[in-house]
């Protein structure tokens, strides 16, 4: 699995950011459970799945800050 870049998840729309979060938390989740009773096997994809989250929730703050207050 290749890791994501910004500009792609930029072009999502807020929606699609929202349900993604949710999906890459559920997904760690799963992860960190797995790796704990020593289930996973490709340890990288716990990394991919943080890197990805990170990158959603920039894009979310980013569209948060850009709206105007008022």
């Amino acid at each position: 699995m290749a890791l994501s870049k910004i500009s792609e998840l930029r072009e999502l729309s807020d929606e699609d950011v929202r349900e993604g979060i949710l999906s890459c938390k559920k997904e760690l989740f799963e992860l960190r459970v797995q790796k704990a009773t020593r289930q996973l096997e490709k340890v990288h994809t716990l990394v991919h799945a943080k890197h990805k989250l990170a990158q959603l929730m920039t894009v979310a703050a980013e569209r948060k800050r850009s709206l105007p207050s008022g």
